[in-house]
Formats: structure tokens, C-alpha cells, sequence
């Protein structure tokens, strides 16, 4: 087991370093050195700025950022005291920028003394493992991976290389996990799934003796749950993306670089395809297939199939604009009821004046 140690280094870059990342040209001083991202409007000697959208302009005239990012097509009526650094669009430049500064954060590394590591778990090269973080029996952890403070990887969990997992996560027995996967705190991989009978006696518990598989590049928020199968896996495809609170039930499949907003829900023995974006509070049923690309609009509730592309908003979920006419229409509901009763009083009065 390795001793326990903080590596603690300053970040900074120049402005120099930075054009070349984001194959930029630099107007200013090359040598103009950061180590902390602010808002143009909040911008402090040492931070690097962006500008993209045209509303924000008037701040790179008094900004004390020592680097601002902007596009190639900003025009400028005066002097700015920041280097700059043009680009053709600041604002994909600066996720490619969090990207580089996020792998240069400084990086603890060893096992804790107040940790708990079973003598039988593997734990990789470089690793970090928390106080009162919990690795069982049979564990193996990867090379590079951050197993922060309170988190639990109970028996026999997997978990691949350059994994981060935030305090109070707790990985059940038997799960497994890819590379590069971050789990957010608080979030539950592989508690029973949601296995009832019903019997006289009320209901019997059917055990859930499967596993759930997170594959490669994921992400998942905090006090998110992914239950475990009943048989088989529960499957996390490689590069999805799921928000807080989002509740996956057992038997699911969820296909390669979906996006699940906050308090999203998917019943058991879902197949949901690639490319999917479901908005917030979405609901789908069980025993369904969605198909790939499929968009759903916040607070869309699923109760069968749908196909490959289909962009969807409501319960039962509508295309799009007759989704929004629908709408329009809903709401001048009063008015058009108000208005029936009105003609039907008229209708009743003309039958009553033409009645021989």
C-alpha cells in the first residue's frame, strides 16, 4: 500500500501556452500568466476572461482579467488593458481550456491511515483512497483513481483507471466500472431493484441477484440511483451523461452518449438508444425501446415505443409544433367554452322562434 501524500503544485499558464491549445493569435504580452478563470465582468489580475456574446462588451474595456478569449470578428473601439487572445468561437476555445486546467489541479495520491482497504483489494498505481473510505474484499481499483473521503466500494467491485469517486458514494457488490468515470456524491450504483410479488400475505421480495456495468467516460450526479438487475446487468453505455437525482431502474439499458437532465426516471427493462437528450422530470415507462437521437422535453412522460429521431414534448408525448399549438389552444380554453354555451343559448333560442 502506498503512504499517504498531498501533491501540492501552482497552476499557471501564459498566454503563450493557451493560444497554442486553443490555436489562437495573441494581442498583447505572451508572457501575460494565469492561474484562475473569472467572468469578463469579474475579472481579477491572474484570471483568464472570454467574450462571446456581443451584450458583454463594454466589460473588456474595464476588466482586470489578465487574458481575455475572443472571437476573431470582435470589433474593439478602444484600447484594452488584457492581452488577448482571438480565436473563431470563444466559447467552445474555453471548455477546451477547463479541460486542460481540470487535468492539472493538483492530485492527492496514497491510501489514508484512516482509510479502510481489505487485504485482498487490488488498489492501482497512483491512486488515491480518503479517510473512512471503505474498499471490500476482492476489490480492484485502477491505476489514477480518486476514491474520496466516506465513499464505499463494497465486495468485488470493478473499477477501471482514472475514475473519480466524490465522497458518500457507495458502489454495491459486484458492480462494475469503466475508465474515466465520475460519480458525483451521494449517487447509489446497484442497490436492489424495485422487485416485488404480490402475494396474500402482501409482498414477497424477489431477489435481485444481477449487477449493474457503467462502461467508459461516464458521468453521474450527485444522489442519482442505479439499480441492480434482477438477472444479468443493469447497463451504463460508454460516454452517458446523467444529472442529480436521476433514478434508473434494474434491467435497463441505457445506450452510448445519452444525456439525462435532473429527475429524469426510467422504469425497469427500458432500452433507451444512442444520442438521446431527455429534458428534466421526464418519466418513461418499462418494458419499452426508445430508439436513437430521440429528443423528450422537460416533464415528458413515455408510456410506449418510440422510434429512431423523434423530437417529443408532453404526456403522451406530441411532435413538437403541434405539441405548442396545443398549447396555444389549451390556454384559450375559458374563453372557447364561455363562448359554446353562448352559441348553444342562441342555437336553443332559434329552435324555439322556427318550432311550428
Amino acid at each position: 500500500m502506498q503512504n499517504y501524500s498531498t501533491v501540492l503544485k501552482p497552476m499557471e499558464f501564459t498566454a503563450k501556452q493557451i493560444a497554442q491549445v486553443v490555436d489562437g493569435e495573441i494581442v498583447g504580452d505572451e508572457n501575460a500568466a494565469v492561474h484562475s478563470f473569472a467572468k469578463i465582468e469579474e475579472g481579477r489580475p491572474g484570471a483568464i476572461s472570454f467574450l462571446s456574446n456581443p451584450k458583454y462588451t463594454h466589460y473588456i474595456y474595464e476588466t482586470e482579467a489578465s487574458v481575455v478569449l475572443v472571437n476573431k470578428d470582435t470589433k474593439l473601439e478602444k484600447p484594452v488593458k488584457a492581452t488577448l487572445i482571438k480565436v473563431d468561437n470563444a466559447y467552445e476555445c474555453v471548455a477546451k481550456l477547463l479541460q486542460m486546467y481540470e487535468a492539472a489541479k493538483p492530485k492527492k495520491a496514497g491510501i489514508d491511515p484512516l482509510a479502510f482497504v481489505s487485504p485482498d483489494a487490488t488498489v492501482g498505481e497512483n491512486c488515491y483512497v480518503g479517510p473512512f473510505a471503505y474498499v471490500g474484499s476482492g476489490v480492484v481499483v485502477g491505476n489514477g483513481t480518486q476514491v474520496y473521503p466516506h465513499a464505499t466500494l463494497c465486495d468485488n467491485v470493478r473499477v477501471g483507471a482514472h475514475c473519480i469517486i466524490y465522497p458518500q458514494v457507495c458502489l454495491y457488490h459486484d458492480v462494475v466500472v469503466g475508465d474515466r468515470v465520475i460519480l458525483h456524491s451521494g449517487c447509489v450504483i446497484g442497490a436492489d431493484g424495485f422487485g416485488f410479488a404480490p402475494s396474500a400475505n402482501g409482498y414477497d421480495k424477489i431477489p435481485q441477484i444481477g449487477t449493474v456495468t457503467i462502461e467508459d467516460d461516464v458521468e453521474i450526479g450527485a444522489n442519482t440511483c442505479v439499480d441492480r438487475s434482477t438477472m444479468g446487468s443493469t447497463y451504463i453505455r460508454k460516454g452517458v451523461k446523467l444529472d442529480n437525482l436521476v433514478q434508473i431502474a434494474h434491467n435497463t439499458d441505457i445506450g452510448e452518449n445519452t444525456v439525462m437532465s435532473a429527475q429524469v426516471g426510467v422504469a425497469g427493462s427500458t432500452k433507451v438508444g444512442q444520442w438521446c437528450m431527455f429534458g428534466g422530470q421526464v418519466g418513461v415507462s418499462g418494458h419499452i425501446n426508445i430508439g436513437n437521437k430521440v429528443f423528450l422535453g422537460a416533464q415528458s412522460g413515455v408510456p410506449g415505443n418510440l422510434k429512431d429521431g423523434q423530437q417529443l414534448i408532453g404526456t403522451p408525448p406530441m411532435e413538437l409544433k403541434p405539441y405548442f399549438k396545443s398549447q396555444a389552444i389549451f390556454r384559450r380554453l375559458p374563453d372557447m367554452y364561455k363562448q359554446l354555451n353562448e352559441l348553444q343559448k342562441e342555437i336553443d333560442e332559434l329552435k324555439k322562434q322556427i318550432k311550428p
